[in-house]
């Protein structure tokens, strides 16, 4: 029962818009890169395979002063595309590293939305930072914007040594951003209600006073529940999509970033023994991801269903040097056609897109959509 709750929400919940960019191989440098995004020279493009299957696209920008790295979940109705320039201003002006990925069916990535597969891309996107990238997980900072606060809690409480999250906008769970229920119910998706209490690092709050999406008290009592609190920014005037604009987001974010980079050596070692006695909170992740796919491996998996469970294994990448790219056959002069990225959603995701909801819940899970879609309150009143 509990599976077919998760696809009928999934199906119900997210709003992937049309992709706002394209992917393209740089012949000269053999690397991907970002079409029709300012500024995209500064982002590093690498495509990941996730446990699930699917093939989901990342982007990494690069501060050379970084000591922390942000790994970024993007909200409803957004991609990476639409969302880098916030990335590249999040890296200059806090002097982070910043990962963005997109989910599954999301930008430019393959297969369908659903809570799973979100749970899946994070968990692909930190192997990767980890992997490739070196980045240690106590100098990792998880940052969920809106729904993108599910997939970040969902693997903090799998990460206790990360230094710190942030989450903007977030939700308690799906339905309540409808209802005000007592408990967690069975069909209901991103619980974050019940993890929030288990993550075991500094939590940074931040909500719009004039959110009409999610409402404010949504931020705040995931600030009362989290168990290492930091002191919260409630934007007075903010709405959900615009918090940004106010000169006081930066700022804060800023004190944060340099708060948890100056924990102390005797705080995370206290942290580290703690969390000797939650090593079933220890990340799982068996299945080999490889940021570097040849495009013949990716044109193959096309044809091979999203849904599979079992995953084509692949060869864990050796390069040291820390630049994702896509491999190539040097022998093979004509490149393979880019249209796979630009047909990797299906005809029934855009059918699915545009159907109306069918009954109450899915009113209620329709509400989960963010920024370019309201809040169903005024569906409910008519339905009364």
């Amino acid at each position: 029962m509990g599976a077919v709750s998760s696809t009928i929400a999934s199906k119900l919940a997210f709003f992937p818009p049309e992709p706002s960019y394209q992917v393209d191989l740089d012949e000269q440098t053999q690397k991907l890169k970002l079409l029709g995004v300012s500024q995209s020279e500064k982002g590093e493009v690498s495509i990941l395979q996730t446990k699930r299957g699917h093939y989901i696209f990342s982007v990494f920008v690069r501060n050379k002063g970084a000591t922390m790295t942000l790994l970024f979940s993007h909200g409803n109705a957004a991609d990476i595309g639409q969302m880098f320039q916030f990335f590249v201003e999040l890296s200059d002006r806090l002097r982070v590293n910043v990962m963005g990925y997109d989910y599954a069916g999301y930008g430019r990535s393959n297969g369908e939305p659903s809570e799973q597969n979100t749970y899946a891309d994070i968990e692909a996107v930190y192997k990767c930072l980890k992997e490739i990238y070196e980045v240690k997980e106590e100098d990792i900072i998880l940052y969920g914007q809106s729904i993108g606060s599910g997939p970040t809690l969902e693997l903090a409480t799998k990460l206790p040594q990360i230094r710190g999250v942030i989450l903007q906008s977030a939700i308690l769970s799906g339905l309540r951003v409808m209802y005000r229920i007592k408990y967690s119910l069975w069909l209901d998706i991103y619980k974050n209600i019940d993890k929030i209490p288990y993550v075991s690092c500094p939590v940074l709050v931040i909500h719009g006073t004039e959110d009409d999406i999610v409402d404010i008290s949504h931020g705040k009592k995931l600030w009362e529940l989290s168990k290492m609190k930091y002191e919260p920014l409630w934007v007075k005037g903010g709405n959900h999509c615009d918090l940004q604009v106010f000169p006081q987001f930066f700022t804060h974010l800023k004190k944060f970033i340099i708060s948890v980079e100056r924990q102390s050596d005797y705080s995370k070692n206290v942290e580290v023994e703690e969390s000797i006695i939650d090593l079933d909170y220890t990340l799982d992740i068996t299945n080999e991801i490889k940021c570097r796919p040849s495009i013949e491996e990716i044109e193959k998996s096309s044809r091979i269903s999203t849904e599979q469970k079992e995953i084509i294994p692949i060869r864990p990448s050796t390069d040291k040097k820390l630049k994702p790219r896509i491999s190539f056959d040097k022998r093979e002069k004509s490149r393979k056609s880019m249209d796979y990225f630009r047909k990797s959603r299906s005809s029934t995701d855009q059918s699915e897109r545009g159907r109306n909801s069918i009954d109450r819940f899915g009113d209620m899970m329709r509400s989960v959509a963010m920024c370019n879609i309201d809040c169903l309150k005024q569906t409910l009143a008519e339905e009364d």
